[in-house]
């Protein structure tokens, strides 16, 4: 009997980003490849196995053929094997847990891909994860209850051993796609209130900057909504009853940034850091740590100018 010929695991693997990531360019990215490189692999991926696997769809996405749909199942449960066995052998086991701390708008938009692929990469490890805003996670990592978090910049001290940045861009003003709110006198804000303005009692570091930022301008406007985290102040955003200030990049569908000539005051920048805490368990917490950082380096879009059409990355 003829013994079948063999499929390159990373032949498969290319097959499957592609599938999974709806784009030849991103599955690229994330195999440090060139486009044309992955393209060839699936050719040749199809070529072995004599059928068509990929096609292009409506909008330019890339997705399976039927025959690429039953591939896709087989092929993943396959690489997980070839992973396990590679994994086994080659690189020393980490196992454990570690505690990772994020504000909840930082949860929903980072970290729902990167503690998948952590996870298929250290099964042994498990990640609990604390979401609180930034001003109540970095004492939580002083007293040694967490292991790691991400914060946002302006609450974490400037000597903090080991930070790293993952992310720097532009604050801007968030409105309803569809309502305008942002036209309003006084203007309706939606504002963060964990930490005491200095004589308004609301707001974090960016609701602080906000507010500063419109008395500089000498306009009028009033809190009309406060919530304890981020997400919170989207909602009366959506409906078209205030406006809320936070990062113009990875907005929910319905909100937009305004632009610099749409009436409001410029805002500084803002930024993401990643913390360690001071006892971390080792070196499980230097596993997720890098792997975080990476991420952040590698996979996710640089933040959009105020202004500019945002939505969930795709």
């Amino acid at each position: 009997m003829a013994v079948p010929a063999g499929l390159d695991p990373d032949l498969l693997r290319a097959f499957v980003l592609i599938a999974e990531e709806g784009s030849f360019t991103r599955a690229a990215r994330l195999v440090g490849r060139t486009q044309s490189a992955v393209s060839m692999q699936v050719q040749r991926l199809e070529g072995l196995l004599g059928q068509t696997l990929l096609e292009r769809g409506r909008g330019g996405a890339v997705r399976p053929t039927p025959h690429g749909q039953r591939l896709l199942g087989e092929a993943r449960e396959l690489l997980a094997l070839h992973d396990r066995i590679w994994r086994a052998f080659r690189t020393p086991a980490v196992q454990g847990t570690v505690r990772l701390g994020t504000p909840d708008d930082y949860a929903l938009r980072y970290l729902p891909q990167i503690l998948a692929r952590f996870a298929a990469a250290h099964p042994a490890v498990d990640v609990e994860v604390l979401c609180l805003p930034s001003e109540d996670l970095v004492p939580r990592l002083e007293a040694g209850d967490l292991d790691l978090s991400l914060v946002s910049e302006a609450v974490a001290r400037s000597d903090w051993p080991g930070a790293v940045t993952l992310l720097r861009g532009p604050l801007a003003w968030i409105t309803s796609e569809t309502h305008g709110a942002h036209r309003r006198e006084p203007l309706p804000l939606a504002l963060d209130s964990q930490q005491a303005h200095p004589s308004r009692g609301i707001g974090c570091d960016w609701a602080r900057s906000a507010l500063a930022a419109l008395d500089a301008a000498g306009l009028r406007y009033r809190v009309a909504y406060r919530s304890a985290t981020q997400t919170g102040t989207l909602a009366p955003v959506l409906a078209g009853l205030a406006v809320a200030v936070g990062p113009a990049s990875w907005l929910p569908p319905g909100l937009r940034a305004l632009g610099p000539g749409e009436g409001l005051p410029p805002l500084p920048e803002y930024g993401i850091l990643l913390l360690k805490g001071r006892q971390p368990q080792q070196p499980v917490t230097d596993a997720l740590a890098d792997h975080i950082a990476e991420a952040f380096a590698r996979d996710l879009p640089r933040p959009a100018a105020p202004g500019a059409r945002t939505g969930v990355a795709a």
